[in-house]
């Protein structure tokens, strides 16, 4: 019997590339999308759509003909995001995709601080509202983000407060993602996965364990919001891009990203990676913070 296609976009990126090679290696059918084609990966048995950004309707479908499931990574931030999902989500829809797999964000709510998550729940709301099989992961801040949002001045700087945050890793993401993507079965339909770490931290917690990894003092600074704009002015980023990056400290402080949840293991059968084994994995997440030699 031959498996349904799955077709994964984003498979150029973190979670996306993830996915596609662990559906690969299982010996599904694979197609992947991107909006150029160049930059998707080569993997045994997949096969890559035809150019397909996801504000491009036509081009969606085109690329969607014949997929039984679609794993929808969110398309990169933008002022027009919700409707470029929306018209992603329309154009599998009327290719004929049974199934949709979304990566959300932890905490998705029309009010939620980080303003991002917002644009994840008004999505989430139109994939319900087309009746299409559908799963929801909403993973929370990615543990690669702590190492890299630290300035190599060894400081940790943003609005966060002494809130918590239950960090995830690419690699568990990917697992759950892949356990939910080859069940055939309906178990998954309707459901929303948190997809955490096996911990909430602090800042200046994770600022600790960075310190004990680097050999260097690595400490946390809270900022105001004004302070946390100003620091981050000099990028030249537009407003609303900006605000993303504040509000995504802020939800943290107003405890908004503290949930942990025992997904990650219920889904993949093994545990969580923590900050400490993640960093311990991954030494390349902060090379830039290490003292010169």
């Amino acid at each position: 019997m031959i498996s349904p296609l799955v077709a994964v976009t984003g498979a150029s990126g973190a979670v996306g590339g993830r996915v596609a090679a662990r559906l690969a290696r299982t010996g599904v059918p694979v197609r992947l999308l991107g909006r150029d084609p160049s930059r998707l990966p080569r993997l045994p048995g997949a096969t890559a759509a035809p150019p397909a950004a996801y504000g491009d309707g036509q081009a969606m479908h085109r690329a969607l003909e014949g997929a039984h499931t679609l794993f929808l990574v969110s398309a990169h931030e933008s002022p027009d995001r919700v409707l470029e999902h929306t018209t992603a989500v329309d154009a599998a829809v009327a290719a004929g995709v049974e199934r949709i797999v979304y990566v959300s964000f932890l905490g998705a709510a029309p009010d939620a601080t980080f303003t991002f998550a917002r644009d994840h729940w008004h999505t989430e709301a139109h994939i319900r509202m087309t009746g299409v099989r559908h799963t929801f992961l909403r993973d929370s801040w990615y543990l690669a983000a702590i190492p890299a949002m630290t300035g190599s001045d060894g400081v940790l700087r943003g609005p966060g407060g002494e809130g918590r945050v239950s960090a995830v890793a690419h690699e568990d993401i990917a697992d759950a993602a892949s356990a939910v993507l080859l069940d055939e079965g309906t178990d998954h339909d309707g459901t929303t996965y948190d997809l955490t770490g096996p911990e909430a931290f602090t800042l200046a917690e994770a600022a600790d364990e960075l310190s004990r990894r680097t050999g260097r003092t690595i400490r946390y600074a809270p900022e105001t919001r004004e302070e946390a704009y100003a620091s981050r002015a000099h990028y030249g980023a537009p407003e609303w891009e900006v605000a993303g990056w504040v509000t995504s400290y802020e939800a943290i402080a107003a405890g908004e990203l503290e949930t942990v949840s025992d997904a990650v293991p219920l889904l993949t059968g093994h545990p969580a990676r923590s900050l400490a084994a993640f960093l311990q994995e991954n030494p390349e997440s902060y090379r830039h913070l290490l003292p010169e030699s």
